[in-house]
């Protein structure tokens, strides 16, 4: 069996699912390009539980629509994957054994940071999907470790896919187009980000906060850079990386995406 990437992905604002954009088409392209999996194990920048990860072993996961004030479209798309609760109970018991206290949800749904990517990835919905949870409170240390418990799960079919965002200051959003230029504190963010990722420079990226610049700027917190250490541990111990995307959607949304194998 053909050993899949670890993938993080950028997934922006919701209406990434109704309006063209460079971001829009690269993930509509993605599904193509890679190995198809058994199933499919959402890290969401939207789920977060306290004390510990959490897994979602509903065995047909609603469509959550966990956002407000955008058109009517939106609220009325559905992703209708199975479930996938024999990955879902492998990845909490891959977290159990590395010494992480995992939580289990029967009726988890798919929220927009899971849905919205996959239905442009795989518009047909047949590849079954679960999702597991970022901790509240825990930083990028945590995050990678988790990775690193769930990298097994590659060799065996699943798609470990982290959705998040490269950087992420909605307080920075005055309206503007999807296609304005991305200023400086959000561009310098994204190049270190990109240098020292394809470095494998873990220290440093596992110390953004102080060693990146603009770290507070692009993520006054951090849960949607979280799933990116997921990714980066679930690559495994000197993993490759490859950018695979980068755009800037509203000025201050670094699209990026990358593979870790």
């Amino acid at each position: 069996m053909t050993t899949l990437p670890a993938i993080f992905v950028s997934h922006g604002s919701p209406m990434l699912a109704l309006q063209d954009s460079p971001a829009r088409r690269f993930l509509e392209s993605l599904g193509r390009t890679l190995p198809r999996p058994k199933a499919i194990l959402v890290v969401s920048a939207h789920w977060e539980t306290l004390h510990g990860p959490a897994v979602s072993l509903a065995t047909q996961p609603d469509t959550i629509h966990d956002f407000g004030g955008f058109p009517r479209a939106l609220f009325e798309m559905q992703y209708p994957a199975p479930g996938a609760p024999e990955a879902a109970e492998r990845a909490a018991r891959l977290l159990e054994a590395a010494g992480i206290v995992v939580g289990r949800s029967s009726t988890r749904g798919l929220d927009h940071g899971a849905w919205v990517p996959l239905r442009l990835m795989y518009p047909e919905a047949d590849i079954p999907v679960a999702q597991v949870s970022i901790v509240r409170g825990a930083g990028p240390a945590e995050h990678e470790k988790m990775g690193r418990a769930l990298a097994e799960l590659r060799k065996e079919g699943v798609l470990v896919f982290a959705s998040g965002s490269l950087t992420h200051n909605l307080y920075e959003f005055r309206g503007q187009a999807v296609d304005a230029p991305a200023p400086a504190w959000v561009s310098d963010f994204a190049a270190w980000m990109k240098d020292r990722i394809e470095a494998d420079d873990r220290a440093a990226l596992l110390d953004y906060r102080k060693a990146a610049p603009f770290a507070a700027e692009n993520h006054p917190t951090d849960e949607h850079l979280l799933p990116l250490f997921v990714a980066l541990g679930a690559g495994g111990e000197g993993a490759h990386a490859t950018r695979l995307h980068a755009s800037f959607e509203h000025g201050v949304l670094a699209m990026d995406a990358y593979a870790f194998n």
